[in-house]
């Protein structure tokens, strides 16, 4: 059986809605996920297979009209993306869908890897020039799936290394500290459904055309996102944790729309008792939730019955 290297999934740990304002982002990968392109051994194939195969066949004319963009600056081999289709190339996925973590990204990074013409290697030494028309090109690959991308998503799973979102403009790569097993934790929540991230962006679009949201963002969402980046990075995580607090207030009170409705109390609960605090993970409306504890065991028992996913610890 031919198939590809793996592509891993992804958490943007913070930065959600707020990159589209021009605010940090931070982007881990999270390898408990992944996908890889396969060819079947025969012709016969799983069901899974049949309905990835059906769908790459209709990428595919995205992928030709791309092609004809003389300012991506980027080829495919479209014959060989063809034959393959037609050999029955499938993306054997285990990154669930609509959750957040990068299946789409990981799908355009896999095709990006192995169809495009003098490609931009991860595995050379990076330039910003490099890492910033990676990030045109995905999110030009990517919108396929979402009607708009950022190319973030696909650019982290491509690389398989964290990455620090400046602005729209730069980005760098960027170090964490090491994961070690103290009692704190940033865990995954499953949210028992999946999200759809078009209309999320479509509401989000929309509020952004009140004076009253756009200061928000501006003002007080910026200025705590950024702060939560910057200790993160550091390791200084009681820092971190004052301002995750604010943070997920207002997330609570401006983004509702995204937030499952069975998750309000939840995620206010976690802030009246400090037992832990949410946060959207990628464009809500379903999918996973982002939670953050110092004390990962006292949040386990405050969350009962919640399938949660450890990615970090501190």
């Amino acid at each position: 059986m031919k198939k590809g290297p793996l592509f891993y999934a992804k958490v943007l740990l913070f930065g959600e809605y707020g990159i589209i304002e021009d605010s940090m982002g931070l982007s881990v990968p999270y390898n408990f996920y992944q996908g890889v392109l396969k060819l079947p051994a025969d012709r016969k194939s799983n069901v899974l297979a049949e309905d990835s195969n059906f769908h790459l066949r209709k990428y595919l004319d995205y992928i030709k009209e791309l092609n004809s963009d003389e300012s991506l600056n980027v080829k495919f081999d479209i014959d060989e993306l063809l034959n393959d289709i037609d050999l029955g190339l499938y993306f054997d996925s285990s990154i669930p869908q609509g959750y957040g973590v990068g299946s789409s990204g990981a799908l355009v990074a896999a095709l990006y890897d192995r169809y495009a013409l003098s490609k931009i290697d991860s595995k050379t030494k990076l330039t910003k020039e490099n890492i910033q028309e990676l990030k045109r090109i995905f999110g030009e690959m990517e919108s396929h799936f979402h009607g708009k991308s950022s190319g973030i998503d696909p650019l982290i799973c491509y690389l398989n290394i964290p990455l620090l979102i400046k602005s729209k403009t730069e980005i760098d790569l960027v170090g964490i500290p090491d994961m070690n097993e103290g009692k704190g934790a940033v865990f995954l929540i499953d949210s028992g459904m999946p999200g759809e991230t078009e209309p999320m962006v479509n509401i989000f679009m929309e509020k952004c055309k009140h004076e009253g949201f756009r200061n928000m963002l501006k003002e007080q969402f910026v200025k705590y996102n950024d702060a939560c980046i910057q200790s993160f990075v550091k390791g200084e995580f009681s820092t971190l944790f004052k301002d995750l607090k604010n943070l997920s207030s207002l997330v609570l009170d401006n983004f509702k729309p995204m937030i499952p409705t069975s998750f309000h109390n939840l995620w206010q609960n976690g802030i009246d008792s400090d037992d832990y605090y949410m946060k959207l993970c990628g464009s809500g409306g379903g999918g996973y939730i982002l939670g953050f504890a110092e004390d990962f065991e006292k949040a386990e028992k405050s969350l009962g019955d919640h399938r949660l996913e450890v990615i970090y610890r501190f």
